[in-house]
């Protein structure tokens, strides 16, 4: 019984933390001062694919899926397949949504909505991460090329696909027609601060509340 108890908290763990993460996901596009480096690869496609966000984000994992499926399995789980199928939907229900409650941000606004949503995706990716039951499938690219084909460290490979996405991200977004002075909405303060501070701010929702909570 507490085995099971324990596996249903994972679950839980890593479905709330998806969904936290994908509504910060969502803030992060109404403050447009930059996202992450996987979310500025997917604002570029965006920008030049003419669908839903929710369905091209299900598209391009479901790519990266097939990557992963390929060359090592073992990173895939349960939490896996709930970042592919919900997080691209609740992003952009939560950017719909703020759209209609936020009109014209000012830059205070969109700061404090920045800060906000920094704290907001490293307590969701503490959550998702502690409870272990797979990673995303961007995540898995790093670590089949570190841990499985040995390419180099995890840290550096990292650093790689992050460049890799950034720089597609605005080149597939100046492509679709994009000004050069709009990068920054994608690329940015908050793509900087992410790429820098987000690890240190998730060990600590790890230590003060994931951990603790998967424990009790």
């Amino acid at each position: 019984m507490e085995n099971k108890n324990i596996f249903v908290r994972r679950v839980l763990m890593s479905l709330f933390g998806v969904i936290i993460c994908a509504v910060s996901v969502g803030i992060f596009k109404i403050a447009a001062l930059g996202v992450d480096p996987f979310q500025s690869l997917m604002a570029g496609l965006d920008k030049l694919i003419p669908i839903k966000f929710g369905t091209l984000y299900v598209i391009v994992n479901v790519v990266l899926l097939s990557f992963s499926l390929i060359t090592d399995r073992k990173n895939i789980g349960i939490a896996t397949f709930i970042n592919l199928f919900l997080l691209g939907y609740i992003t952009q229900f939560t950017y719909e949504y703020l759209q209609t409650v936020i009109v014209n941000p000012s830059y205070i606004v969109r700061l404090a909505c920045l800060l906000i949503a920094i704290v907001i995706i490293c307590f969701g990716s503490a959550l998702y991460m502690t409870a272990n039951l797979g990673v995303s499938t961007y995540d898995a690219v790093a670590i089949v090329f570190a841990y499985k084909w040995q390419l180099g460290k995890f840290q550096y490979i990292r650093i790689c696909t992050d460049l890799v996405c950034v720089i597609s991200g605005a080149v597939i977004f100046l492509i679709a027609g994009g000004k050069i002075n709009e990068i920054p909405t994608i690329i940015g303060i908050g793509t900087i601060i992410t790429a820098f501070f987000m690890g240190p701010l998730i060990e600590l929702f790890n230590v003060k509340i994931a951990r603790p909570l998967l424990k009790q």
